[in-house]
């Protein structure tokens, strides 16, 4: 743990960006909880972020978020909080999406488990997402909604295109104008050929943005390399708010100085993040050059 700790003195939360995460921590279950030297590492990882995302919970105990958040708040300079929805999933395998983040930085507005009931389409998705809407007064964007999903991977087209009902239904029940889209979409290698894309809304809609792009590995294995963990954003006082060149992976295994097994005990995937300006003093693109961006990566 001396180059966890050492890392964490070197990575203190910057005063001018707020950092969003988000982690697929796979098969988080009372097996890895039980084990320090796998829980310590996660711990970490979400200590760099204001905002995390967890996902691949798998806890009928209730004991998982509540032993990160003690074990957080004991050593991190700041105090956090969570939020979690049920465990979702058809049959009998479940899961969970959680949130951990820090009060002082954002708090929640509202919150909302998408019912998965669009008409013609209905259980179109395998986890459906947990929607929270968080305040951020200290940065520019002021607000914005988070909507988790984790894909099927061999639905992983159907679900990743459903976000954008998602997105339409959330539009009707709340007013925000900002969204972050985010979570461990299986975008990418064999579940999402390239000539799929065109069938994906939130691709082909051009007020989208994918900060995530096609060419970003997210998984840990030196074997693969997928861009399966995405970020797609939607709002033009949101993406102006990005600080430029934020948007990427969270090598653990390097950071840490861990060997390929001892970070595929934690996960196979890495977090992705971004962060968001707190101050309005950074420069702003336009329109056309997010448009040309975006055509940049289909």
């Amino acid at each position: 743990m001396l180059c966890i700790s050492l890392f964490l003195l070197l990575a203190s939360h910057a005063a001018l960006s707020l950092r969003i995460c988000s982690f697929n921590v796979r098969s988080f279950g009372e097996a890895k909880r039980t084990r320090p030297e796998i829980l310590d590492v996660i711990v970490e990882i979400i200590s760099r972020c204001d905002i995390m995302l967890l996902m691949e919970i798998k806890d009928n105990r209730n004991r998982i978020c509540p032993s990160l958040l003690e074990k957080l708040n004991g050593r991190s300079q700041e105090q956090y909080s969570y939020m979690a929805s049920r465990r979702l999933g058809r049959n009998s395998y479940k899961e969970q999406y959680a949130f951990f983040y820090i009060p002082k930085m954002v708090s929640v507005k509202k919150s909302y488990q998408y019912p998965d009931v669009q008409p013609g389409n209905e259980d179109a998705l395998s986890r459906e997402p947990f929607v929270v809407w968080f305040t951020s007064p200290g940065t520019v964007a002021q607000e914005f909604v988070i909507i988790p999903l984790h894909t099927t991977p061999e639905k992983a087209v159907q679900e990743i295109d459903s976000l954008y009902d998602v997105y339409l239904d959330v539009k009707r029940h709340w007013k925000s104008k900002n969204f972050i889209f985010m979570g461990d979409f299986n975008a990418g290698c064999g579940y999402v050929p390239r000539k799929q894309w065109k069938n994906i809304r939130l691709r082909n809609h051009s007020e989208f943005e994918w900060l995530i792009d096609d060419q970003t590995d997210t998984t840990v294995k030196a074997s693969t390399h997928c861009p399966y963990d995405r970020i797609v954003l939607h709002g033009d006082k949101l993406i102006n708010a990005v600080v430029p060149n934020s948007a990427n992976i969270f090598d653990f295994q390097s950071a840490f100085a861990m060997t390929e097994a001892q970070a595929l005990a934690v996960s196979d995937h890495f977090p992705v993040e971004f962060q968001l300006r707190t101050t309005k003093s950074s420069p702003r693109r336009t329109k056309h050059q997010r448009h040309r961006r975006n055509k940049k990566i289909l």
